[in-house]
């Protein structure tokens, strides 16, 4: 089975949010969508476990985004080691 890792820890470690409270508090007020093995949902749980190749849709610094998980981060490091852990999709295509 491949690794995965809480919602809210990548969430912080991807630099979305800026601590894993703010991370879950996100995701409690239901602003996260997730896509795993094609099937959509809107995530409730902190505790969600995301891995490589699922898809997520949020809002940021008022601004709709839509990423991929490229990898699963270890620490909450620099900023372009962050960025390693996603890509970019299209958010209307995400619908």
């Amino acid at each position: 089975m491949s690794e995965r890792q809480r919602i809210d820890v990548w969430l912080f470690r991807a630099r979305f949010a800026k601590t894993r409270a703010a991370a879950a508090r996100l995701i409690t007020e239901g602003g996260v969508r997730l896509v795993h093995d094609g099937v959509p949902r809107r995530l409730e749980k902190a505790s969600v476990e995301v891995g490589v190749g699922d898809a997520l849709m949020f809002t940021h610094q008022s601004r709709l985004i839509a990423i991929k998980v490229m990898a699963l981060g270890a620490r909450r490091g620099p900023a372009t080691e962050a960025r390693s852990l996603y890509s970019e999709l299209d958010a209307d295509a995400f619908a």
